[in-house]
C-alpha cells in the first residue's frame, strides 16, 4: 500500500526531544507497512532550521518509503478540561496514518467539550491527539488498548513511571483523574483533567 505515514517529534529551542523512541516506531513501522528491514536514524535526515532554533515547534516528518518532507510547525498547547466518550469499534490508526478523516469525524462529534476519549469494543483508547493516564489516587495507569502506541507513552512504560492494565468504560469510577499525553505533552506538562469532567 502507498499510504503516508508521519512521525511528529517535539522541537524545542532547536533540540529533538525522545529521538531514540521516534526511531524505534519509525523503524518498526517502515518494515511493517512497506517491508523495509535497513533501519533508518531520523536524527541523520533531520535538519534543524534556524527558524526553528528558538521556541516550541512540532516537526513533522512525512514518509513512505522515503522521507518525503520534513515541516517545522510553530506548537501552542491547547486547553482541554473536559472530554466525551464516543464508541468506534471498527477504527484502526495503530500506525501514524497521514490520513486521520475517522478521527477527524469523531473529534467534530465532541460538541461543548474539549476532547474526546475513543472507545472501542468498551475499552479506553486515545483521545484525538494523545494516548490516554488515568490516576487511581496511588499511581498513573494507561490502557493496554490504544489505537496508536505513542512514542510519550512507551518512554513511561519502559521507565516504569506508568502502569498498563485493561481500563474499560465501566472502570472510570475507580480513578480520580485523566491525562494526556504524546509527543508534546509529557507527565510534567500535560492536561489534567477530573474524571467527573467525562461523559
Amino acid at each position: 500500500m502507498g499510504t503516508q505515514l508521519i512521525e511528529t517529534i517535539k522541537c524545542f529551542n532547536g533540540q529533538l526531544c525522545n529521538i531514540n523512541w521516534h526511531n524505534t516506531r519509525f523503524n518498526a513501522a517502515r518494515k511493517e507497512h512497506f517491508g523495509l528491514n535497513t533501519r533508518m536514524n531520523l536524527a541523520n535526515f533531520i535538519k534543524v532550521p534556524s527558524s526553528a532554533k528558538k521556541g516550541l515547534f512540532r516537526c513533522r516528518i512525512s514518509y513512505s518509503k522515503a522521507i518525503d518532507k520534513v515541516e517545522y510547525i510553530p506548537h501552542q498547547y491547547r486547553k482541554v478540561t473536559s472530554l466525551k466518550l464516543l464508541e468506534d469499534n471498527s477504527i484502526d490508526y495503530h500506525l501514524k496514518y497521514s490520513d486521520r478523516k475517522r478521527l477527524n469525524e469523531l473529534y467534530e462529534q465532541r460538541g461543548d467539550f474539549d476532547d474526546i476519549i475513543i472507545v472501542k469494543n468498551g475499552c479506553i483508547s486515545d483521545s484525538f491527539t494523545a494516548n490516554t493516564l488515568f490516576y487511581d489516587g496511588n499511581q498513573w495507569w494507561t490502557p493496554d488498548t490504544p489505537l496508536l502506541a505513542g512514542t510519550q507513552r512507551a518512554r513511561l512504560l519502559a521507565e516504569h513511571k506508568v502502569g498498563l492494565r485493561k481500563i474499560t468504560v465501566n472502570d472510570l469510577s475507580l480513578y480520580e483523574k485523566v491525562g494526556l499525553i504524546n509527543a508534546m505533552w509529557d507527565l510534567e506538562n500535560m492536561p489534567v483533567i477530573p474524571i467527573n469532567r467525562i461523559e
